[in-house]
């Protein structure tokens, strides 16, 4: 199936893609961008509420002219903002992977390096999103590790950050003239610690 079209029936959709990757209880970031009109709007609320049927029709409606992002650790209970101080709990390493995507696949896959990733959510054709579900590393620890994947395997520099927002499966990527609908392909069900990343660290 051309996923320029539809999103397939096997991917995840985003309120599977929440509740796989948060408890209910986390405070997490919903954001979406209108990038013709320069609009953002970021939405701070629970894991539960931002995979509900109402919070979810929300961003369908906003998904015609905005694409939709969600922050991938979860925030303090007090949190107005999603910055670094606001970070409660690391969940996630991930890499954003926009040049040779399929090369990059295969050499994370032979290296030995990382463990198989959870996620791999295809952004547009040969562009990918891949993202490990972790416990017990801190917030320096995953950016050291994020940005030591992005000199082995290739990955936009910019997207090590703990605060950095991914796209939500199940939703359209505005950024071209025709939609391409994000899909999440599950490699694992694991959830990896520290001692599961081989790479090399400065």
């Amino acid at each position: 199936m051309n996923s320029f079209s539809e999103s397939k029936p096997d991917s995840l959709s985003a309120s599977e893609y929440i509740l796989q990757n948060f408890e209910p209880t986390d405070r997490i970031a919903v954001l979406v961008r209108d990038r013709r009109a320069g609009e953002t709007i970021q939405r701070i609320t629970t894991a539960r509420n931002a995979a509900s049927p109402d919070f979810q029709a929300w961003l369908q409606h906003k998904n015609v002219t905005s694409d939709v992002y969600i922050g991938m650790n979860a925030l303090k209970r007090d949190a107005q903002s999603r910055t670094k101080e606001d970070i409660e709990t690391i969940r996630h390493l991930y890499i954003d992977v926009d040049h040779n995507g399929p090369v990059a696949l295969e050499a994370m896959e032979n290296s030995g390096l990382v463990p198989k990733p959870n996620y791999v959510l295809e952004t547009s054709p040969e562009k990918y999103q891949v993202v490990w579900k972790v416990e017990g590393i801190g917030q320096e620890q995953a950016e050291v590790l994020q940005r030591a994947m992005v000199r082995e395997f290739g990955g936009d520099p910019a997207a090590t950050d703990s605060t950095r927002v991914l796209r939500l499966p199940g939703f359209a990527n505005k950024k071209y003239n025709q939609d391409f609908y994000v899909q999440a392909t599950v490699k694992s069900t694991g959830t990896y610690q520290l001692r599961d990343f081989k790479i090399p660290i400065d």
